[in-house]
């Protein structure tokens, strides 16, 4: 069996959630099938290392809403409906084609290799509707019907559909949609973090130019002072870029702003915890994973943490006053975030061991 990718972003020069996630699935499928790339890249034309790049182009406003209205079709479905991945799979040889987003689907379904509930695979990554009112504002609101629209009906002319969040699956299950499957995923085991051994740090990562990370990440300064009062030594640093659209806060006693960071393996290790009061979630959950696969203890709520809770044993806290306490709880007490740690990464490192991940991506393209 020979399968394609199909890939909004370049996996070799691009370094986000869902290009993390992609890699991880497309590593899974190669150990039953022959498994290639093509990509939207932002560099040119080429097949280096054995991946189809296909020029990105740039978006062009007026065009992308005049075709969107003619083809009474949401924008983002529109802006990847495009002639050069249809050319490009024409070329390709291969038995399956696995869109990476939905929309990307829409490139598919425009080429000749695709029939009907024969050639696509789906993996929706996360509902694009959500994308779109947390960060186009009224425009990203406005589509946001158009758009679950969209990707029901990529749904329905798949061969099989994936979902990263288990609700999800079970909305297209709740339409009919039977061939729908929930990928059940976590990241291969790394160094444990030695969480007995660190001072009263934790962590808040996340790149601040998504909208739902800035939200939390505003919320977590508000409630610094409440998650650190009497603590001696209390230390809250932040790793990830800044949202240049926002304005530069203030920043309480005790919290550090450092960007990125070289060594994020090394500095992980230093923390004691990390927090996650997403307000806003779905689909790509990286950084628990990540956390999960280090045995570092996570403070998150519902939207941040969503199936991963059942799947690795973390608790969430949605009430503010239950989040700062366990998030004080750890900052004083060592022994029960050691004690939350190793319970993380054991069920972490079981799953990968008994080869859970490898089965269910198994199930869903096979």
């Amino acid at each position: 069996m020979k399968a394609t990718f199909l890939l909004s972003k370049d996996p070799s020069f691009e370094s986000t959630g869902d290009m993390t996630m992609a890699s991880l699935v497309m590593s899974l499928a190669s150990q039953a099938m022959s498994v290639n790339v093509i990509c939207l890249s932002g560099r040119p034309h080429s097949r280096e290392d054995g991946h189809v790049r296909v020029a990105k182009p740039a978006p062009k406003p007026t065009s992308l809403v005049i075709n969107s209205v003619r083809r009474r079709q949401s924008l983002v479905h529109t802006r990847f409906a495009l002639p050069e991945l249809t050319r490009a799979l024409d070329a390709c040889d291969t038995d399956m084609v696995v869109a990476d987003h939905s929309y990307m689907a829409e490139a598919v379904m425009a080429s000749r290799r695709y029939r009907p509930s024969e050639v696509l695979a789906v993996n929706t990554v996360v509902p694009e509707a959500l994308v779109w009112k947390a960060t186009r504002g009224v425009v990203g609101r406005l589509d946001a019907r158009r758009i679950v629209r969209d990707e029901i009906k990529i749904a329905r002319n798949a061969r099989t559909l994936a979902t990263y969040d288990r609700s999800e699956t079970e909305f297209y299950q709740s339409l009919g949609i039977r061939r729908s499957h929930w990928l059940d995923l976590t990241l291969p085991p790394r160094a444990q973090i030695p969480v007995s051994d660190t001072d009263r740090r934790l962590v808040f990562v996340g790149d601040r130019r998504w909208g739902p990370n800035q939200e939390a990440f505003e919320l977590i300064l508000r409630w610094w002072p409440q998650i650190s009062a009497g603590i001696a030594g209390a230390e809250l640093f932040i790793v990830g870029a800044a949202d240049p659209a926002a304005p530069t806060p203030s920043l309480p006693d005790g919290v550090t702003d450092v960007g990125f960071v070289d060594d994020l393996d090394g500095f992980l290790a230093t923390c004691r915890a990390l927090l996650a009061p997403i307000q806003t979630g779905g689909g790509v959950r990286v950084k628990i994973l990540d956390a999960a696969s280090r045995g570092l203890p996570v403070v998150g709520t519902t939207a941040a943490v969503g199936s991963l809770s059942e799947v690795l044993g973390v608790h969430v806290f949605d009430d503010k006053d239950r989040f700062i306490a366990q998030a004080r709880q750890y900052l004083a007490n060592k022994a029960d975030a050691t004690s939350a740690g190793d319970a993380l990464y054991e069920r972490n490192h079981s799953r990968w061991t008994d080869e859970v991940p490898h089965r269910s991506v198994a199930r869903w393209l096979t």
